[in-house]
């Protein structure tokens, strides 16, 4: 059996009036992220990881932001067909494990819900993902609710 690691990383900017997508559920709040997508940073994060570990690149050689097709796309889809690719060449994933980084709004009680609509997307066990958050204690963008970030650690094996 081979295991490899991948490293995804993501910034959105917030921006009023958008919708917040983040980990494939819509979260309540006044501000969401701008992108070509519906830039759910989460998820972003998450493909990169998995593009990573796999040796095949990232997200915007898949999905470049230049493309009509991608216009608005629920990030889920982006995802499905990253994992797609990934068995395609025989992998599984083993586990992902990620963080989103924001002030604002705090989202302890829907990270269920994400990680749930994660396994789903992802065809594999909720006990296989771990979504943490974290403010920047009003440092940084994050902190001053101009983005979010997120990192994301993924393990995948033949």
């Amino acid at each position: 059996m081979k295991i490899r690691t991948g490293i995804g990383y993501d910034v959105h900017q917030l921006k009023e009036g958008l919708p917040l997508w983040l980990g494939g559920i819509e979260v309540p709040h006044t501000k969401g992220l701008v992108g070509h997508s519906d830039a759910d940073v989460l998820i972003h994060a998450i493909c990169d990881a998995l593009l990573g570990a796999a040796a095949l690149g990232d997200i915007g050689q898949h999905f470049p932001d230049t493309d009509p097709a991608y216009k608005g796309i629920d990030s889920k889809v982006l995802l499905k067909n990253v994992c797609r690719l990934l068995d395609e060449r025989g992998y599984t994933i083993g586990n992902v494990d990620a963080i989103l980084c924001m002030q604002k709004p705090k989202v302890a009680s829907y990270i269920p819900a994400m990680r749930q609509t994660l396994a789903d997307t992802m065809g594999i066990s909720i006990d296989d993902i771990s979504v943490k958050a974290t403010t920047t204690e009003h440092l940084g963008f994050e902190g001053r609710e101009e983005g979010v970030s997120a990192i994301a650690s993924v393990l995948i094996n033949s």
